[in-house]
């Protein structure tokens, strides 16, 4: 395959992350201190894609206000999803861009070069090469069984204890990829990429898969993105144990590696920050604060003497002086499920803020714009703009 061009998928929200999706799509929420779709660009680049579309949808100004018409010199074209109507119709937004073969990457999942550059090199004008990887348990995603380097099945969710590889979410296409999603029925009234890729097995066509031992994430729920924020710190010698040139940091301060603190971030006297610890932009922590395994998005506020244990927090966070993230695991609702024992301490989103001696149970959520009252103690989950009182 010599083609240089990649287009990205970057159009939904991922419900399952809210409320940290409320303000934004998931792949501009934070892996480690750079939004998830910053780390696909860096990877396409690094795989030597010269060329990237993206297909935005759902608060699609926040991805385009953020990267702009180039990324790394490399210019970005964006296309318009108006409706989420499933990853295939996002692919056929931007099917006026592709004339010939083109690698399709998914935004809001990591996946490494070395994945992207196996499929690049496998593809040889067949009508599909899917990058795979192993993964012990691929029933939250995508399975698929392989015959002879053919891909015979795809199966979302699969429960069966059949052979699967999981579907990394990079691909290379030939252009008849896009008949074959118009042809695929849609489901619940979307057009799945991945039942298009069925339909061209179907119709006999040329699918293949490669077997990458590259490094490929995900998030699903708010606390995995502690899980993200650890397996960069683990494996991204780009990413783990920086400090920025201008971060300051006090002198009796203590930071116990691997921590990632970006630029402008103050840490003050007596603070222990880590390990695994990711601070975004213009963190300030106070005077005595302990943070351990967390991750704070920008312009967040941490006061003195606070502890923060397994805690995921959103842009502008605020959180009080002496308040207390216990840490996890604890149950977690999502929606109309509830994650037992789930690995969150606290997940605080956008601009939540506490007046300071708060006290929060293991694997509670606190709504964007909720003020928490001094003294209080909260558990389970608060909505967006709530007060809770003491």
């Amino acid at each position: 395959m010599e083609s240089c061009s990649a287009i990205v998928l970057a159009a939904g929200e991922g419900t399952r992350l809210r409320p940290l999706t409320q303000h934004r799509p998931k792949p501009m929420l934070p892996a480690a201190t750079k939004p998830i779709l910053a780390h696909v660009f860096d990877e396409l680049i690094e795989a030597g894609i010269s060329d990237i579309t993206v297909v935005v949808g759902y608060r699609r100004n926040r991805v385009q206000s953020h990267f702009g018409p180039t990324y790394r010199n490399v210019p970005i074209h964006y296309v318009t999803q108006e409706k989420q109507l499933g990853s295939g119709h996002a692919l056929l937004a931007a099917e006026s861009d592709v004339d010939d073969s083109v690698l399709v990457v998914n935004g809001d999942q990591l996946v490494d070069r070395q994945i992207i550059a196996d499929v690049v090199d496998a593809h040889e004008r067949a009508d599909a090469t899917l990058g795979l990887v192993e993964h012990a348990d691929v029933g939250e995603y995508g399975g698929v069984l392989l015959e002879d380097e053919r891909v015979s099945e795809i199966v979302e969710n699969p429960r069966d204890d059949r052979n699967y590889r999981l579907n990394a979410g990079v691909y290379a296409f030939e252009p008849t990829v896009f008949d074959a999603i118009r042809s695929a029925k849609p489901r619940a009234g979307e057009h799945s990429l991945v039942d298009g890729i069925s339909e061209l097995i179907a119709s006999g066509g040329d699918v293949r898969g490669v077997v990458s031992d590259g490094l490929w994430v995900d998030a699903t729920y708010p606390w995995d993105l502690l899980r993200v924020a650890d397996d960069l710190l683990e494996h991204d010698s780009r990413v783990a144990s920086q400090v920025a040139p201008s971060a300051r940091v006090h002198e009796s301060a203590t930071i116990v590696e691997p921590v990632v603190v970006a630029p402008d971030c103050v840490i003050g006297p007596g603070a222990v920050i880590g390990p695994n610890v990711c601070l975004g932009e213009n963190v300030t922590v106070g005077a005595n604060a302990t943070i351990e395994h967390s991750v704070l998005d920008t312009d967040t506020r941490v006061g003195g003497g606070a502890t923060l244990r397994d805690c995921v927090a959103g842009r502008g966070v605020e959180v009080g002086a002496g308040s207390t993230v216990v840490g996890g695991p604890g149950d977690v609702r999502v929606g109309e499920m509830v994650c037992e024992n789930a690995g969150l301490g606290a997940l605080l989103a956008d601009h939540v803020r506490d007046e300071g001696g708060v006290t929060y149970a293991p694997g509670t959520i606190v709504g964007s714009d909720a003020l928490v009252h001094a003294g209080s103690t909260v558990r389970g989950s608060v909505d967006a703009d709530t007060e809770v009182r003491a």
